[in-house]
């Protein structure tokens, strides 16, 4: 797991948006939270943990001291990496959110911003393929069959 925090500024106070990130860039699990201190990074990672089936062998992440004690306590038997350089997965997940942030003229509540954020970092994953790995036929046929499953998805919500 790749996990990283960032700032947000919700009516001129500070927030935290903290990240889990796999390896193949998917978006685990995020938590927006006041503070940034061990108590946050323990909360950040039981709820991870309470939405995953699995534990990671590693967990990469920033120099940030509360991940460190965090993980001691509640996973001490998985590898911890920190390094800057290897933490980039986690760092571009947050782009979308930053561009989507500023599309809506910033959040107006922690709690719009952990309802919006926890469904439009795997929704948004899900159109866009990692194109670099397809060829121009494959990429086209692989939105295609994500384009119709999300429209039977939606049309049976609708019906009902």
């Amino acid at each position: 797991w790749h996990m990283d925090e960032i700032f947000l500024s919700i009516r001129g106070k500070r927030q935290y948006l903290w990240r889990a990130v796999d390896q193949d860039g998917n978006v685990l699990d995020i938590l927006v939270q006041s503070h940034r201190n061990k108590k946050a990074a323990k909360r950040f990672f039981r709820k991870l943990l309470k939405g995953l089936q699995y534990v990671t062998r590693v967990i990469i992440t920033e120099k940030l001291k509360s991940y460190g004690a965090a993980k001691r306590e509640i996973l001490p038997g998985v590898e911890h990496r920190q390094h800057k350089g290897l933490n980039n997965r986690a760092e571009n997940s947050h782009q979308p959110t930053r561009l989507r942030e500023k599309k809506m003229r910033r959040f107006k509540s922690a709690k719009h911003a952990q309802r919006f954020l926890s469904v439009f970092g795997p929704l948004s994953h899900h159109f866009q393929p990692r194109r670099h790995l397809l060829s121009a036929g494959e990429y086209r046929a692989t939105l295609q069959g994500r384009f119709q499953q999300w429209d039977e998805i939606t049309r049976v919500k609708l019906a009902s």
